[in-house]
């Protein structure tokens, strides 16, 4: 779908942080026009107030999407003030973690057709991805439009459950921070075979950059790239033997961090 199809009708978007102002670039790029976005947001950017959007305005009648940006403790007030549109066919986007649908069709009304979004931090430079799910109001129209708003972002798929998004969410969703503190690990294991502390991030920040864009970019799965990096007995092999270890390297770790924030994302849900 062209994202310049709803120029019409418009677009709000509730709360303009981190990803709402990710989002509103990526529109803003693909061609929406600032006169057809409406943005709600308390404490507006710079970047946003010179962007050319209506901000904190009258919002359209009935806008083809509200794409909800607030954080998942701000729902309880920004919804009410939308649930006037939940039977106008309007689309809802949310993209706020560990709020369900459920949680979202009680404030807007069942009517209303709602998808369910879980993108990550590497939106704000074009390369993230997002999970999303519908309720049984969003039919092929609506998911297609969802997937074209997000798709501004990075990289889309489709789950086949809600129950799946709090997987996703310990996965992608928190799992940009994993990367970020391998980062940080990396660097100081440098700087403690003795790096001056700056090369060892350099180093660091450009080999977990190199090897992501190579494991995309390959096809290769990545245990064939793991694989062709690793000479029998050489250093990598001697480096693999402890983060490979079944009992305290990688595995049994990540297994645990992504449980743990996959288990609070569940909790945040109730």
């Amino acid at each position: 779908m062209d994202l310049q199809e709803l120029n019409g009708r418009g677009l709000v978007l509730l709360g303009c942080g981190k990803m709402g102002s990710a989002l509103l670039a990526g529109w803003l790029a693909r061609g929406v026009v600032p006169q057809a976005v409406h943005v709600i947001d308390p404490r507006p950017s710079d970047w946003l107030s010179g962007t050319g959007v209506h901000l904190n305005g009258a919002l359209p009648s009935v806008p083809a999407v509200v794409l909800l940006a607030v954080k998942p403790q701000m729902m309880g007030t920004a919804l009410p003030v939308l649930a006037g549109l939940g039977a106008s066919g309007t689309l809802f986007v949310s993209v706020a973690a560990g709020t369900s649908l459920a949680m979202l069709g009680a404030a807007l009304g069942q009517d209303a057709a709602i998808v369910r979004a879980m993108p990550n931090t590497p939106a704000a430079v074009g390369q993230g991805i997002t999970a999303l799910i519908g309720n049984a109001r969003v039919g092929t129209g609506e998911m297609a439009v969802a997937e074209a708003l997000m798709a501004a972002v990075g990289q889309v798929v489709r789950l086949e459950s809600e129950a799946q998004m709090d997987a996703v969410t310990g996965l992608s969703g928190s799992g940009p921070a994993y990367v970020f503190h391998l980062i940080e690990a990396m660097a100081a294991a440098g700087a403690a075979e003795g790096l001056a502390p700056d090369l060892a991030l350099d180093l660091a920040r450009a080999t977990v950059a190199g090897a992501g864009a190579l494991a995309v970019q390959s096809g290769e799965a990545p245990g064939v790239l793991r694989e062709n990096v690793t000479s029998p007995g050489g250093t990598t092999a001697a480096a693999l033997a402890v983060l490979m270890d079944e009992g305290a390297g990688f595995p049994p770790l990540l297994r645990r961090a992504v449980a743990a924030a996959a288990a609070r994302s569940r909790e945040l849900g109730q």
